[in-house]
């Protein structure tokens, strides 16, 4: 019955959706090139800011846990589990006041009006998963970056979105990397439960009525653990709260 009356509501939601990031995308344009950095970095903001609203359209509700946990002033890798493109919308909203850049994979940069943008001149790293000797340099470059501007870089380590809630077995290479190169750095565990459910019919139409939680863990200082202790930390505490 939810598939059947979600059909005409994923609709509009769709079209506000696609509008939003038209509209946004001259508007990234302008702040970027003519204001510069910290009015481009504001359009993100909002832009994710009106995203988020139009998920209220299909009853979507948000709730982040523990976020006056978080250090500032540092540079921080936020680890998180991946259930959908909702969770990246979500972390750049309500943690904004981090300047979070993303590792996405490089078929992202192009092609999707405010997104691609972003992705390509907003800071983050946009890596190639086949191809390690253009991800290496490029995630390196993100780590030195968050290092000397004290901003964060968000790092999903499961490499593909979990259908089902189920946590994916982490890849350690990113997280390494950005370990070694911004030595000062907190990493950040996040839990992301129920964003799959926005996407458990696929594309279209749209699951309604779901509420997202964003559970952040303890923050760990990279420079206090060696890799392997501190990676079987990060993965734990991911993983303890996830709900599947």
């Amino acid at each position: 019955m939810q598939k059947l009356i979600s059909y005409p509501v994923s609709v509009i939601y769709y079209l506000c959706f696609g509008l939003t990031l038209v509209i946004f995308h001259p508007i990234q344009w302008i702040c970027l090139n003519i204001f510069g950095y910290q009015a481009h970095k504001k359009s993100v903001d909002y832009l994710n800011f009106f995203l988020l609203k139009c998920t209220n359209l299909v009853g979507t509700t948000y709730t982040f846990e523990n976020r006056d946990s978080i250090p500032q002033g540092v540079p921080l890798i936020f680890v998180a589990n991946h259930q959908s493109m909702y969770d990246i919308i979500a972390m750049i909203w309500f943690l904004r006041r981090f300047h979070c850049k993303f590792v996405s994979k490089k078929e992202l940069g192009k092609g999707i009006p405010s997104v691609s943008y972003n992705l390509r001149h907003g800071g983050g790293a946009l890596i190639d998963r086949k191809d390690p000797k253009q991800a290496i340099p490029e995630i390196k470059r993100l780590s030195e970056y968050i290092e000397k501007n004290k901003r964060s870089a968000v790092i999903f380590p499961e490499g593909t979105r979990s259908k089902t809630g189920k946590p994916k077995e982490f890849a350690v290479t990113g997280i390494k990397i950005l370990c070694k190169s911004a030595p000062s750095a907190y990493i950040v565990p996040v839990s992301i439960n129920n964003s799959w459910k926005m996407v458990k019919f696929g594309f279209f139409p749209v699951g309604l009525g779901n509420h997202l939680t964003f559970v952040i863990h303890k923050p760990l200082k990279v420079s206090e653990h060696n890799f392997p202790e501190l990676m079987e930390m990060t993965e734990s505490a991911v993983v303890k709260g996830i709900k599947f």
